[in-house]
């Protein structure tokens, strides 16, 4: 991974971070630093993520997996960590594997999935560290509920990852399915290079090898300067410009197959900063196809934002057919891989000419190390801002408020947040 910041000096944008600036930034860094190689040493709570590229064991993960490594599909069931890097990895790879993942409780959706697929070729993959995640145990019970009346027997057809104790755990035990552990002292959300995101990467047949040493690469670069560190100079530009006024960041891959690295970044980004009323608002976009629907904003809108470019090199690629149409005959010298280069460069210079921050993070193509290598970096930029920022990025207690106001609704305890609900403060507007 590469990180060129030019576009967000304040030589080109409005908000922009100087070069002086972004020396005296470097000596936070430092201490910032020095603080996140403690607690990787001393293997503490958050820090251990870090680690990760060293810990996994991708040989643990392909014997796990054996039982299931002939289906054709793929049901992952989890919700936000526990399904966003595995998806993030297999949407961008090919495989022969299809994969499906149930993150969500809507009942249309996850009826209309189930429906579709034949479940006799099919696999379950159910990840929760708790083995209590509301939406992940229910939408498990109807994906169960689905295989028993389809007459396949699912504990032939399940993996498990969760902690060492738990309804889950209790359930692995009980049928012998076959399980593996979620580390240790990582937030779901910087789980993606451990079994939570590699086990559906195991199922179709991804280099796990490769995948955990672009990440061990990336652990290389993590130095006490930014200007040597593609990871610290994305966390400590993205900090600076949220400090200046960019407070909304918009990540663009300009790949398909990255679409997903968008939807797992803002996870990462927003339940990890967003505290004590700081934080960085994540946005979701895709190039060329938000060019068309959210650039006039991003280029003429409030200067509140920064624009994310990921951009890969090596990709497969397609000639455009010639034209006669004369308005259009340039195009038949080209290829649709030229096209999308050019209008990403149109788009990236666009927004340097409105003076628009906008930063450019280079994957060389998309393939295992690559990936493993933007997760880690990107894991690596969102530790060091929390550091910047002050907060405790590995915690997230407006979203526990939130389980504990579901559990109490659906008569799962006694909980004072869901208390809350019926307090709600109307004003209708009704036809």
């Amino acid at each position: 991974m590469n990180v060129d910041i030019g576009n967000a000096l304040a030589s080109v944008a409005s908000p922009g971070v100087s070069r002086e600036s972004l020396e005296r930034l470097d000596e936070q860094v430092a201490v910032a630093h020095e603080r996140i190689e403690e607690g990787m040493a001393n293997e503490e709570h958050g820090y251990e993520a870090l680690n990760l590229p060293q810990r996994t064991d991708p040989d643990e993960i392909r014997a796990t997996v054996e039982p299931v490594a002939d289906a054709e599909i793929l049901i992952t069931v989890g919700i936000g960590g526990s399904s966003l890097g595995a998806a993030t990895i297999t949407n961008a790879l090919d495989s022969d594997t299809e994969t499906v993942f149930l993150d969500n409780v809507d009942p249309e959706w996850v009826s209309s999935h189930l429906e579709r697929l034949p479940l006799e070729n099919a696999a379950i993959n159910v990840v929760s560290r708790s083995g209590k995640t509301a939406e992940t145990l229910a939408n498990f019970l109807v994906v169960r509920e689905a295989f028993e009346s389809a007459g396949v027997d699912w504990t032939e057809r399940t993996i498990v990852t969760t902690g060492d104790s738990g309804p889950l755990r209790d359930l692995a035990e009980r049928h012998g399915l076959p399980s593996l552990m979620v580390p240790d002292g990582v937030p779901g959300r910087f789980s993606a290079l451990s079994a939570v995101g590699m086990v559906a990467a195991s199922v179709c047949g991804h280099d796990l090898e490769a995948l955990l040493a672009g990440a061990a690469a990336e652990r290389e670069t993590l130095t006490g300067s930014l200007f040597d560190c593609p990871a610290y100079a994305y966390g400590a530009t993205t900090y600076a410009l949220d400090q200046r006024g960019a407070g909304v960041n918009a990540v663009m891959p300009y790949a398909e197959s990255l679409e997903t690295s968008a939807e797992w970044f803002a996870q990462l980004w927003a339940e990890s900063l967003g505290k004590d009323d700081l934080g960085q608002t994540p946005v979701r976009a895709l190039g060329v196809t938000d060019q068309h629907s959210q650039l006039q904003l991003y280029r003429a809108g409030p200067r509140d934002k920064l624009v994310t470019f990921v951009t890969t090199g090596e990709r497969p690629d397609r000639s455009i057919p010639a034209t006669d149409v004369d308005e259009l005959a340039y195009l038949g010298d080209a290829t649709l891989g030229e096209l999308l280069e050019a209008e990403f460069e149109a788009t990236e210079a666009s927004l340097a000419a409105a003076g628009r921050p906008n930063v450019r993070v280079e994957l060389e193509a998309v393939d295992e190390y690559e990936l493993g290598g933007l997760l880690y970096g990107l894991e690596a930029a969102c530790v060091l801002a929390g550091e910047l920022y002050g907060v405790n990025t590995f915690e997230q207690p407006a979203v526990e408020w939130a389980k504990k106001a579901t559990r109490g609704l659906l008569g799962g305890g006694e909980f004072e947040e869901a208390d809350a609900v019926a307090e709600k403060t109307e004003l209708r507007v009704e036809r």
